[in-house]
């Protein structure tokens, strides 16, 4: 018995040793998003957590305390250090990572990026909707609750992210082309990463412009804070919040109706897509039209971008689910 017990231990013993070893010589992935420790990107890294078991992969996922490009810079700056095989981000301001990215490249790592088009210093950019038919789609539902007519804001994560941006730019002129009734307040406010500033710059607003009557919001936290801020002024019904954000953070507004709705695609489906193409490239397989990518499907690259529609409505009817799924 004393040598089977003194088997066992040893043989559990090297069963934990292969394990420590297989962990240390997995390839790591490291994804750095805009800011940790909100629901959008906790979602997320649970699809890079998951996806990288899956695969073998050592990945992780690095979230700012702040939306602040200079803390992405340091981020990555300690991924290339640390030697990782690829680097994943989700920039605040495409240009100020361009010199950090290519230096990454120039060390020999992959770089991703999601939620960038055409980000220079990346060997892939991702998207899980195309940034015209998102902001329209945005746009039109806009319209449909305002009635066609009336003011309106629009928010976005930054004036220095280029997707947020494109999205607004898309919902905007299609509502111009569409709705001349329907007039944008001021520019657009970079606001919607954060639901404080979102809340009182809505706050703001509603008090500015009482002709007000609807915030289209790009940012998962613009809709949180102005939703709010509508409940606040008692304004539900009568001003109307729409744009992407994470259906567990917003589903008792959504059901009260300080938010009407938008549109978003699966935070913990773009972590797994992170990992995919990350494992693909480690291994040296290629990333070309006609390839069949889990989480992308078939893919039509144009220069380095991969786009493809899969956009989710989030609604009173499907706010439930969406946020059962954890997202």
């Amino acid at each position: 018995m004393r040598r089977l017990i003194v088997a066992a231990f040893a043989a559990s013993l090297s069963l934990a040793g292969a394990v420590v070893a297989f962990a240390e010589g997995a390839p790591k992935v490291g994804v750095v998003v805009k800011i940790g420790g909100i629901p959008w990107f906790n979602a997320m890294e649970a699809g890079i957590k998951e996806q990288g078991q899956k695969l073998g992969v050592d990945a992780f996922m690095i979230g700012p305390t702040s939306a602040d490009p200079a803390l992405q810079v340091r981020a990555i700056e300690d991924l290339i250090a640390q030697g990782v095989k690829v680097i994943g981000v989700v920039p605040n301001d495409a240009k100020v990572l361009e010199p950090v990215l290519t230096k990454a490249q120039a060390a020999g790592i992959k770089v991703i990026t999601h939620e960038s088009p055409s980000q220079k210093g990346a060997d892939w950019n991702f998207e899980l909707a195309s940034a015209t038919g998102f902001g329209e789609a945005h746009g039109k539902l806009l319209a449909e609750k305002m009635g066609g007519k009336g003011e309106y804001a629009v928010f976005v994560g930054s004036l220095t992210v280029p997707l947020h941006n494109a999205w607004a730019d898309a919902a905007i002129a299609y509502i111009k082309a569409n709705y001349p009734d329907m007039k944008l307040v001021g520019e657009r406010y970079g606001v919607a990463e954060d639901v404080d500033k979102s809340r009182s710059t809505a706050l703001d607003l509603i008090a500015a412009h009482p002709d007000l009557t609807g915030f289209l919001a790009f940012g998962s936290q613009g809709p949180i804070g102005a939703g709010r801020a509508i409940e606040e002024r008692r304004k539900t019904g009568k001003i109307f919040v729409l744009g992407p954000f994470s259906p567990g953070q917003g589903q008792k507004l959504i059901k009260s109706g300080a938010i009407s709705g938008g549109f978003m695609w699966n935070p913990k489906q773009a972590g797994e897509v992170f990992v995919t193409l990350a494992d693909r490239l480690i291994k040296g397989e290629s990333v070309k039209e006609g390839d069949d990518i889990p989480g992308l499907g078939v893919i039509k690259p144009v220069g380095n971008d991969i786009i493809v529609d899969q956009l989710l409505p989030i609604n009173k009817d499907t706010v439930d689910d969406l946020a059962a799924m954890g997202l």
